[in-house]
């Protein structure tokens, strides 16, 4: 096998890959990338056996066809290292990946093809595209409130509900709730599937900001995103997403209109003398005025007092101050609207904004 290419081309699809592949396996082969050349093409895949990813470039000239796997960090980190405008050449013998570029000579450690597990394709029961930028958009709407490491393993992932009528995301850790969704047209099948954590967070990575479609392939176990560079595959995780809808507050008669970045500066400053454990903050709430105050075992305390748009009966209700920054720091709207019951129930959030995605925010409560 040998071939050369230009960093630039090279650069790019290693460092996707990279963040696939695991730096700890138990399995040599999972932590290098599997090449292979076929005529001009050049196909770079990696995987943890959850996810996988595969790349595809043209080389500029190629000797002879094959197929090697190679430590993909050590490997990526060579061609990072080379200047930007480099050429490299690449020649695999003997076992050994000789990597030249200048006056530069590497010899990787290579483990056989035959050896390197792809995760097997699935029969497609239904697929859909739609544009990257929008897909995108839903993630980083709702991804920051997954789970990490729950025993509750359906929590560590997003749920895709796709209709006839849209495309929503949903994700929670039992303490808060982000939800996304966008109009789709053309679908045909219903369909709930729970992406896991790394998925989504390598999915989000790989869109791109442009208009340029995704085509969306869903198997019974998997799903397998398309674009012209890439193919992205991931398994699903196997459990029942706890049903959204009973989360969400309904009838909450007190609303509250205040300056998006107004309220995220107060409730940063305040965090800073939070508990460091709890993070709790309270709020007091009367016509025309929201005061935020946090206070910590070491007996310092702070208040912020902020303009709202609230002619309501008074409130007092405590909440985790991370995790109301968190909404505020996703929400991209000038204004933001609270919708609050009593202080034993959640606060909704959503932006004041006709701007797609349609995006709402569950907050729960907290004792103080």
């Amino acid at each position: 096998m040998q071939f050369s290419v230009t960093r630039e081309s090279l650069i790019k699809p290693l460092q996707m890959i990279s963040g696939v592949v695991e730096k700890r396996q138990t399995l040599p082969v999972l932590s290098n990338v599997f090449m292979s050349l076929s005529g001009s093409e050049l196909s770079l895949t990696g995987t943890d056996l959850e996810v996988e990813l595969t790349g595809k470039i043209i080389v500029d000239s190629s000797a002879s066809d094959g197929q090697v796997t190679v430590p993909a960090r050590k490997f990526f980190d060579i061609c990072k290292s080379l200047s930007d405008d480099s050429f490299i050449d690449i020649l695999v013998e003997d076992n050994k990946c000789m990597v030249k570029s200048g006056r530069s000579k590497f010899s990787l450690a290579t483990l056989p093809a035959a050896e390197f597990p792809k995760v097997a394709e699935e029969l497609e029961t239904f697929s859909f595209e739609l544009p990257q930028s929008q897909l995108k958009d839903l993630i980083e709407a709702t991804s920051f409130a997954m789970a990490h490491q729950d025993v509750r393993y359906y929590l560590n992932g997003m749920l895709f509900e796709i209709s006839t009528e849209h495309l929503r995301l949903v994700a929670t850790d039992g303490h808060r709730l982000a939800m996304s969704e966008l109009a789709v047209k053309g679908m045909e099948n219903e369909r709930q599937l729970i992406l896991p954590r790394k998925g989504v967070i390598e999915l989000s990575r790989l869109l791109s900001e442009g208009s340029r479609d995704i085509s969306m392939s869903l198997g019974q176990n998997q799903i397998r995103a398309s674009m012209p560079e890439y193919t992205f595959t991931s398994k699903l995780v196997d459990g029942n997403f706890p049903d959204y809808r009973r989360v969400l507050p309904k009838g909450g008669n007190k609303v509250v209109l205040g300056n998006r970045q107004e309220l995220k500066n107060a409730f940063s400053r305040v965090s800073i003398l939070s508990n460091e454990k709890y993070r709790g903050v309270r709020l007091v709430l009367s016509p025309g005025e929201l005061k935020v105050l946090a206070n910590n075992p070491e007996q310092e305390e702070a208040e912020e007092a902020i303009q709202v748009n609230y002619d309501g009966e008074p409130l007092e209700i405590g909440f985790n101050v991370t995790y109301v920054i968190d909404v505020l720091n996703t929400l991209q709207s000038a204004d933001v609207k609270i919708t609050l019951s009593d202080a034993n129930s959640s606060a909704l959030l959503e932006a004041v904004s006709d701007k797609a995605p349609e995006a709402l925010y569950v907050v729960m409560p907290m004792r103080l």
